[in-house]
């Protein structure tokens, strides 16, 4: 099995898609007014977004998106206008992460985290 796309909710697609254009993502499916679809830079994944009445409450939805080059990606973001919550900083889970939020308030996580990632010092073995 393979995770191939996450969608989030947004209240306003016209809003929405030139937000995650300016991350670098690259949209691939435009249907207008209640969903759009983009493709990630690297990897086969995609990432979408549709039209929703009523956003989620409290802390909502997390997405991570893996960068190598993650402090040049983001002060390459903050001279376009992104804003962060959080600067590039290492995490106690060994990742290196910078945080923002979409125009809708979901959570999006830029970070690093190289072999850690998926074989962190405390990973579970299984025989």
């Amino acid at each position: 099995m393979n995770l191939n796309q996450i969608t989030v909710p947004s209240l306003d697609l016209n809003k929405s898609i030139p937000f995650y254009e300016k991350l670098g993502l690259k949209l691939i499916v435009k249907s207008l007014p209640h969903y759009a679809r983009f493709e990630c830079p690297d990897g086969n994944s995609t990432f979408s977004i549709h039209l929703t009445d009523k956003l989620p409450e409290g802390d909502g939805i997390y997405v991570y998106f893996e960068c190598e080059n993650l402090d040049e990606h983001v002060q390459n973001l903050k001279a376009k206008g992104i804003e962060f919550d959080l600067e590039p900083t290492d995490q106690r889970w060994l990742w290196r992460e910078a945080r923002l939020k979409d125009l809708d308030g979901n959570q999006l996580i830029l970070f690093y985290s190289g072999e850690n990632r998926l074989n962190p010092p405390w990973r579970i073995d299984t025989v």
